[in-house]
C-alpha cells in the first residue's frame, strides 16, 4: 500500500515541486489587523445605523454615546464591551446582530471623581433589554461596587425583549437584584431620557433618584393602549407617565428637567452633593456666607401669630450657603420641604415643615418623601438639618383609610434610624406627635434647639381649652362663655405654649436667637463631625412598608 502526501507550499501558495496549491482565499483580499479594526470599530459606533442616529437628532435628541460623553468630563469616557452581541437566532435576529446590543458601558469622570454608567440607544431593538444587553449593565455596576464609585443609568428603553422571552426577564432580574445589593453602597441615578415601560421601570425605581427630561421621557407599567383595552380609559402617554405626571402626583421622579442636555447637567450637580459611596464623606466646597443682613432678617420673616403661613425657603436660604440649595421632589408634597444644601461648604439634607401648604402639617405624602429622603441621606452620610413648624398631622377619613398611621410611622423610623449627625431648629411650633416625629431629642436628635416664640404642646391652646375646660364652658351663661374661653386660651397659651418646659427637661439643648442660627449649628456640626453611633445587631430593621 503506497500512501501520498501534499507538497509543501510556499508563500505565494503554490507548491514547492511546482505544482499549484489547493484553491483558497488569496491573502492579498484579506484585511490588515489595523484595517479591520478601524472597521469594527467604525460598526460599533454606527450602532443600528447612522439613519437611526440622525432621525433621532431630528427629534432633539442626543444618541447614546453623545449623552454619555455630555454626562462625564470631556475625553474622560472610557466604553467597555463595545463588541458585545445576542447569541439568539430565533425571529431573525441571526441577521441582526449589532455590536453592542443596543446599551453602551463604561466609565469616566464628573468633577474629577470616577463614576460609572451605562446607555440604552433607543435604535438598536427599541432599547429593549435581551440577555447580553442585560449583562453588560450587571458587568458595569458590579465594577462600580468593587471600585466605590456610583452608577448613572440613562434610560431608554420599551421594556424586556420580546424575542427572547424568559431570557430577557431573567437579565431584568439580575439588573434588579444588583440594584438591591449596590442600594445604601453606591449611589444610583436614573436619568430617564425616552419611553421605558415594564421592566425598563422597575430598576430605576430602586435607584436612589431618578430625573426625567419634561417632555421627552415617560415612565408606565403599561401604556395607554393596554389601558384603554382593559379598563376603557382614555389617557395620553404624556398624562399616563409623562415627567410632570411623576414628580407632582405618583412622588416617582424626583427632579425634572427641560430636556436632556439639562437633566445630564443636573445629573452631574446632584452627584456633587454625594460621596461616591458609603464608606466615604461628602465632597466639600469652598465655604460661602449669607449676607450680613440675613441673620437679623431671620426673626421678622417667621410671623408670630402660629396659624399665618409664611414661606419656609426664606428661613432655609438665609442659614445654609447662598445659592447651594438643590430641592427633591419640588413639587410632590410640597408641605414637606426636602432639598440638598451646603453649610459651610459641607453638604447636609434639609428637612422642613411647609406652613404655605396645608399649614404643614403631615399627611401620607408628606411622611413618605421625608422618610425617603432621610433614609439617602443616613446610607450617604449627609448630616440631617429639621426645620419645624407643624400643627400635627392632617385629620381625615381620606387620610385614615389611605394608612396615615403607617406612613406617618415610616418617617418616625427613619429618624430614629439615622445615625448620622442630626440637628433640628423649632422656629415656631411643634404640636403632638408630629413634635416626636420631626426629629425630636426623644428619637435620637443630637441637637435640638428653639426660637423664644417656638410653641411646643400636645395642642395649640384653643384646642386644649375646648378639652380641658370643656364643662366649665358649657355652665357658663351664654353671653360670658366668649370671654371666658379668651381668658382661658391666654392663661393656657402663657403656662405652656412656650420653648421652655421643653428646655427644662433637657428636651431641647437651648433656646436661642433666631439670629445666632447658623453660627451655633456651625458649631454643632463641627463638634458632631466624628459622630459615631453603634446600633444593636440585627438583620436589618422592619420599616412599616
Amino acid at each position: 500500500m503506497t500512501t501520498t502526501s501534499r507538497p509543501p507550499t510556499g508563500s505565494d501558495g503554490v507548491g514547492k515541486g511546482g505544482a499549484a496549491a489547493p484553491p483558497g482565499p488569496s491573502r492579498s483580499h484579506r484585511p490588515s489587523p489595523r484595517e479591520r479594526f478601524a472597521r469594527e470599530k467604525a460598526r460599533v459606533r454606527e450602532g443600528a445605523g447612522k439613519d437611526r442616529q440622525e432621525k433621532l437628532r431630528a427629534q432633539g435628541r442626543l444618541a447614546a454615546r453623545e449623552r454619555l460623553e455630555t454626562l462625564f468630563d470631556p475625553g474622560t469616557f472610557v466604553e467597555i464591551d463595545p463588541f458585545v452581541s445576542h447569541r439568539i437566532t430565533s425571529f431573525g435576529l441571526s441577521e441582526r446582530r449589532i455590536p453592542g446590543d443596543g446599551v453602551v458601558t463604561g466609565w469616566g469622570k464628573i468633577e474629577g471623581r470616577v463614576v460609572a454608567a451605562f446607555a440604552q440607544d433607543p435604535t438598536v431593538f427599541g432599547g429593549a433589554l435581551g440577555e447580553a444587553h442585560a449583562s453588560k449593565i450587571v458587568k458595569i455596576m458590579e465594577f462600580a461596587a468593587k471600585v466605590g464609585a456610583p452608577v448613572v443609568g440613562l434610560n431608554d428603553s420599551g421594556g424586556a425583549r420580546i424575542q427572547e422571552g424568559v431570557v430577557s426577564l431573567g437579565g431584568y432580574g439580575e439588573v434588579f437584584h444588583r440594584n438591591v445589593l449596590y442600594s445604601g453602597v453606591v449611589p444610583q441615578v436614573s436619568v430617564i431620557l425616552g419611553a421605558c415601560a415594564g421592566g425598563a421601570v422597575y430598576s430605576p425605581a430602586m435607584t436612589d433618584f431618578i430625573i426625567m427630561a419634561e417632555g421627552a421621557s415617560h415612565m408606565f407599567i403599561t401604556g395607554p393602549d393596554v389601558i384603554r383595552t382593559v379598563t376603557g380609559e382614555e389617557v395620553t402617554h404624556e398624562q399616563l407617565g409623562g415627567a410632570h405626571t411623576h414628580a407632582s402626583k405618583s412622588g416617582v421622579a424626583h427632579l425634572v428637567a427641560p430636556g436632556e442636555k439639562e437633566a445630564l447637567a443636573l445629573t452631574r450637580r446632584l452627584l456633587s452633593y454625594l460621596p461616591s459611596n458609603n464608606l466615604e464623606d461628602p465632597p466639600s466646597s469652598p465655604p460661602r456666607s449669607p449676607p450680613p443682613s440675613a441673620a437679623g432678617e431671620l426673626d421678622a420673616l417667621v410671623p408670630a401669630e402660629a396659624d399665618r403661613p409664611y414661606d419656609m425657603h426664606e428661613v432655609i436660604g438665609r442659614v445654609v450657603d447662598p445659592e447651594s440649595t438643590l430641592e427633591i421632589f419640588p413639587s410632590w408634597a410640597p408641605n414637606m420641604i426636602t432639598e440638598l444644601a451646603r453649610l459651610d461648604g459641607h453638604p447636609v439634607g434639609v428637612v422642613a415643615n411647609q406652613p404655605q401648604v396645608l399649614a404643614g402639617c403631615l399627611d401620607i405624602e408628606a411622611s413618605e418623601k421625608g422618610a425617603r429622603f432621610v433614609r439617602t441621606c443616613d446610607a450617604f452620610n449627609l448630616p440631617l438639618l429639621t426645620f419645624v413648624d407643624v400643627p400635627g398631622f392632617l385629620p381625615g377619613t381620606q387620610q385614615e383609610y389611605g394608612g396615615i398611621i403607617r406612613h406617618g410611622a415610616k418617617l418616625l423610623f427613619a429618624f430614629s434610624e439615622a445615625t448620622v449627625p442630626k440637628l433640628t431648629v423649632i422656629p415656631r411650633k411643634a404640636y403632638g406627635g408630629a413634635y416626636d416625629v420631626m426629629c425630636s431629642k426623644h428619637i435620637g436628635g443630637d441637637y435640638n434647639v428653639a426660637w423664644p416664640q417656638a410653641e411646643i404642646a400636645v395642642m395649640g391652646a384653643e384646642g386644649a381649652v375646648n378639652i380641658l375646660f370643656r364643662r366649665e364652658l358649657d355652665k357658663a351663661p351664654e353671653g360670658e362663655r366668649s370671654s371666658l374661653r379668651k381668658t382661658l386660651t391666654d392663661e393656657y397659651a402663657a403656662e405652656f405654649l412656650n420653648p421652655y418646659l421643653a428646655a427644662e427637661r433637657g428636651y431641647l439643648d437651648d433656646v436661642i436667637d433666631p439670629s445666632e442660627t447658623r453660627k451655633r449649628l456651625l458649631e454643632a456640626f463641627e463638634a458632631l463631625r466624628g459622630k459615631r453611633q453603634d446600633r444593636p445587631p440585627k438583620k436589618h430593621g422592619n420599616i412599616p412598608l
